[in-house]
């Protein structure tokens, strides 16, 4: 073996402001060991490398005589023999085993990359890979919010502005399942949706499926939001720390033991009941408009929310992988009023928490077959009192519950039988039990509506992937038993990707989903008015197994910077249940069962230069509901359609420094008109949801620049500045009425409104 090094100085200028990266030297080298060839580059570049012996024993290089910087060099040179290497800081740099192949992998299965901005990606299976730790700037957001990013999609709007209430095609918010770990969550924002409750901080990657879903999800027909966290063991002690206006976080991940055991943690709490921010009070305005807190005026209201999670990765050997994973996510209200001259008060109290347990373990048996075998615990409690006293005494209490205990077991094997095909089998098992009471209590406890129910679920499911340079196909069933209903249900997925040119694609999806849990509109409208959704189950008699189909058929275009995906679709739900409208009808009060079917069209266009991304998104979605015993049993515009919707982003980043700007419009929500002014309780309606609001439309910045604190040390930082609804805009979200639900019950219009404009800053710390 020889080794070959010619070397020609082309330019130093010591005691310059270059850096040592901007050193370019010509280098050569010819089947020479990589020891020899690191010890060249140390002497050569002036820098230090950090490795195990075993990592490149037997491995040899050639490179042609070329002029290169040090990072064009390592760069080749991991290329050649799969190794990365990872900066320490400007002279120390470690080599550790590379990710390039699961890199390439992946890419292969990448349609679009860089969607909406870097760290989204589509891929062949129809799905969207959001990786947290990656994403750029999105307008209106200085860090990543979750549910915020999935809103940037065609096809997902949030019709009453927050955060967490996504409608995605034409599917009620309760119909898309989130799942962290593997867990099922039912609590999935702060301050009452207008805040993700994952912390972006701790999530390694998130998938978001519309169309074509995977068989291994079950149980939610719209959409599915898998949340995952990191799943490597850590190689070196990470920390964060940030604080906005509204909160602050940490995160911190340690290597326990070394190669084997790591553990990540962080933590996020608001800090409005110490400091309330211009920010917070905005929020709060926009949250509790129409509610006891913003109509009294000698009341004292203290929130907080806070949420943590712990993960623990165990490896024992290279085929064995274990995982723990615990979440705790908590929000807290305490509202109270007083009525100091007839010596009378009341008193809110609202506490919200999801907790969830995780244990998995990875095994891969060879380089052909591989298992997962899960479980897990989810924990949800809704607790709500409305509390009355007089002269220190308390004379009533309004009580409200909602607990939901749901367990399961999943175990999957994935068999990898060549480059083309591969298959998964796998069989899941769930527990769920969810009871919800509202009582009053005054003399006596008046139980005003309750409900336990219990439902065991045996699912059997089979996912076959094939890969070709024509066409790919993933196609999977779902078979759902369910022990309680007597029920059986099939579910069959389908994704096709056809080449149709050489960047061009055609893409076809249909699937068949129930779901067996969702949320109701209380029966008893409570004086804080903002919890009154309850979860519960299907009883397969009122409220019945829900069921969704859905087609949807589309081109995917990628090529020089520019990137266009248009889809068609067309979804019908049966077994849907709504309350009886009761300002229409005072003498209905109870749930009627419909269907819904909607048609709609999504639109993306990109195009990426070298320092600017424009991207502008069009949805157009018709949705139309029908219930037994409504409007004639005849169909009728629903209240969550948003006909067309527009979103546009400018950015544009430089170094380290990010800059974006972008614009959202969307038709107004549809609601029902009065043609009386209610006075002494004269109302008239003609049909339901026949008029529309009006447009509504707002603008929003954001900008972010990441430094170093110094040249030498490793501790970074990361400051951002965005303002959201530039041009304070008030748009009207909604119309609802209230009241003739007994006599001389008067009807209220309640009118709800956008929020102002709202800035936010961002100082992040990264050791």
């Amino acid at each position: 073996m020889k080794l070959l090094f010619q070397f020609c100085f082309i330019w130093f200028i010591p005691f310059t402001v270059f850096s040592q990266e901007e050193a370019v030297f010509s280098v050569e080298f010819s089947e020479a060991k990589i020891a020899t060839v690191l010890m060249f580059i140390e002497e050569t570049y002036n820098v230090k490398f950090s490795y195990q012996d075993n990592l490149i024993d037997t491995q040899t290089i050639t490179l042609i005589q070329k002029k290169r910087t040090l990072d064009e060099l390592l760069n080749e040179i991991s290329a050649l023999i799969k190794i990365d290497f990872e900066r320490l800081d400007d002279r120390y740099i470690f080599l550790k085993k590379s990710t390039i192949a699961e890199e390439s992998l992946h890419l292969k299965e990448v349609v679009i990359n860089g969607y909406l901005t870097k760290g989204i990606s589509k891929k062949k299976n129809a799905t969207f890979e959001i990786s947290p730790r990656k994403l750029e700037i999105l307008p209106g957001l200085t860090e990543p919010d979750i549910f915020e990013s999935i809103q940037q999609f065609p096809g997902v709007v949030s019709p009453n502005e927050t955060a967490t209430g996504l409608i995605v095609r034409g599917g009620l918010s309760d119909q898309n399942r989130i799942i962290w770990d593997g867990i099922n969550m039912y609590h999935s924002g702060h301050l009452f949706g207008m805040i993700s409750a994952f912390n972006p901080n701790i999530t390694e990657k998130v998938i978001f499926y519309n169309k074509g879903t995977n068989p291994k999800f079950g149980e939610r027909i719209s959409s599915v939001i898998d949340i995952s966290t990191k799943t490597k063991l850590s190689k070196k002690v990470e920390a964060e720390f940030g604080i906005n206006a509204i909160n602050f976080d940490a995160y911190l991940s340690i290597p326990i033991i070394e190669d084997k055991l790591s553990m990540q943690i962080s933590c996020r709490r608001s800090y409005e009941d110490k400091f309330e921010t211009s920010t917070f009070r905005n929020l709060e305005e926009k949250v509790f408009q129409h509610t006891a807190i913003n109509e009294t005026t000698n009341s004292d209201e203290k929130f907080k929310f806070k949420d943590y999670n712990l993960k623990l990765n165990y490896q024992p050997n290279k085929k064995n992988m274990f995982a723990l994973s615990v979440i705790h996510i908590d929000n807290d209200l305490e509202h109270v009023f007083e009525d100091l001259t007839l010596n009378k008060s009341n008193e809110n109290i609202l506490d919200t928490e999801n907790e969830g347990y995780s244990i998995s373990w990875n095994k891969k048996w060879n380089t052909k077959v591989s298992h997962q075998t899960q479980a897990f615990l989810s924990k949800y409690r809704l607790n709500y009192n409305f509390i009355t006293t007089e002269n220190l005494v308390q004379i009533s209490d309004f009580d409200k519950r909602n607990n939901i205990y749901d367990s399961g077991l999943s175990s999957e094997v994935q068999i990898n039988m060549n480059e083309k095909d591969n298959l998964s089998l796998g069989y899941q098992y769930t527990l769920k039990d969810i009871s919800f009471e509202i009582k009053e209590t005054a003399d006596l406890v008046y139980i005003l509506d309750r409900d336990k129910t219990i439902i065991n679920t045996h699912s059997l499911y089979s996912n076959y992937t094939y890969r070709n340079p024509i066409i790919d196909i993933d196609g999977g069933i779902r078979l759902n038993y369910y022990k309680e209903l007597n029920a059986f249900r099939v579910e069959p997925r389908i994704v096709i990707n056809k080449d149709l040119l050489r960047n061009l694609k055609l893409q076809i999806t249909g699937e068949l989903k129930n779901q067996i849990v969702s949320q109701i509109e209380e029966t008893v409208l409570s004086n804080l008015s903002l919890e009154n959704k309850l979860w519960r189950l299907a009883d397969g008699d009122k409220f019945p197994i829900i069921n969704s189909k859905q087609v949807s058929a589309g081109f995917l275009y990628s090529n020089n910077g520019w990137s266009i995906d248009i889809d068609h679709y067309y979804k019908k739900i049966k077994g849907i249940t709504t309350l009886s409208i009761g300002y229409l009808n005072p003498e209905d009060s109870r749930f009627h069962v419909g269907n819904q079917k909607v048609f709609g069209t999504d639109f993306y266009l990109e195009k990426e230069f070298k320092k600017i991304k424009a991207w502008v998104s069009y949805s157009y979605t018709d949705v139309k509901n029908k219930f037994e015993g409504l409007n004639n049993n005849k169909y009728f515009t629903s209240s969550i359609e948003i006909k067309h919707a527009i979103s546009a982003s400018l950015s544009y980043k430089v170094k380290q420094l990010q800059l974006a700007l972008g614009w959202k419009w969307q038709s107004g929500r549809p609601y029902t008109e009065s043609l009386s002014d209610f006075e002494d309780n004269d109302f008239d309606f003609e049909g339901i949801n026949t008029e529309k609001l009006k447009n509504y439309h707002r603008l929003d910045f954001s900008s972010t620049y990441k430094f170093n604190f110094s040249k030498k040390g490793t501790t970074r930082g990361k400051i951002g500045f965005s303002i959201r609804n530039i041009y304070n805009r008030k748009s009207h979200l909604s119309r609802e009425y209230t009241g003739n639900n007994a006599i001389n019950d008067p009807i209220t219009a309640i009118d709800k409104f956008s929020l102002g404009i709202t800035p936010n800053f961002l100082f992040r710390v990264y050791w």
